[in-house]
């Protein structure tokens, strides 16, 4: 193996080895975290309700895959109606490709008809570091006693393409009508795809 390929090989490797995130049925990890409305918010509040972490990124074309598509805001809508907590989670350093200030969030949001309970600003990337987030988008499925449910992919298709969204298994959808049901989940940890994660460095 040459000195490059040995190179590209620890690049690789080194952060999945500092992610070790979050593990599904223990406790998912406290925070506290800013809201892109000036909030502070912490995972406690929302202790007795299922909870959804969604990692995002606007100029990501897996995450424009499930917004452009509205497959993303379809998602956030059942789920808020189901009483859901729905949060967007934001982990792009300042310079990096998807960091936007809580102004910019907000008129993201609304231009797309995104319907999160709101977006976490994460700009050091210390939640996304506590849960592992790999990808964006990535996503997380909080039981309402505070276990960790799901964590991986929003689906079974790893494209850019739209096309694929109808014939995906709707792995998200799937963990919170398990959830719902008392249920465990059945694949309840999935490969996530998308963009990694803009940390700061």
């Amino acid at each position: 193996m040459t000195w490059l390929r040995r190179s590209l090989l620890a690049t690789l490797i080194a952060p999945s080895l500092a992610l070790a995130g979050a593990a599904v049925d223990a406790p998912a990890p406290a925070f506290t975290a800013t809201t892109a409305d000036g909030q502070s918010v912490s995972l406690a509040d929302y202790r007795g309700r299922t909870v959804v972490l969604e990692w995002t990124n606007h100029d990501c074309p897996y995450v424009r895959k499930h917004y452009g598509s509205g497959n993303m805001q379809k998602q956030q809508q059942a789920a808020a109606a189901q009483g859901v907590v729905w949060l967007q989670v934001i982990s792009s350093a300042p310079g990096q490709q998807g960091f936007v200030d809580g102004a910019t969030a907000r008129r993201l949001n609304a231009e797309r008809g995104a319907a999160p309970a709101a977006t976490l600003l994460d700009p050091q990337g210390a939640l996304g570091r506590a849960y592992g987030a790999q990808t964006t988008p990535h996503l997380y499925v909080i039981r309402p006693d505070g276990r960790l449910a799901y964590k991986g992919g929003i689906d079974s298709i790893a494209t850019a393409q739209a096309d694929d969204i109808a014939r995906a298994e709707p792995y998200v959808t799937q963990a919170l009508a398990a959830v719902a049901a008392g249920r465990p989940v059945e694949k309840a940890s999935t490969r996530p795809y998308g963009c990694s994660v803009k940390y700061a460095r």
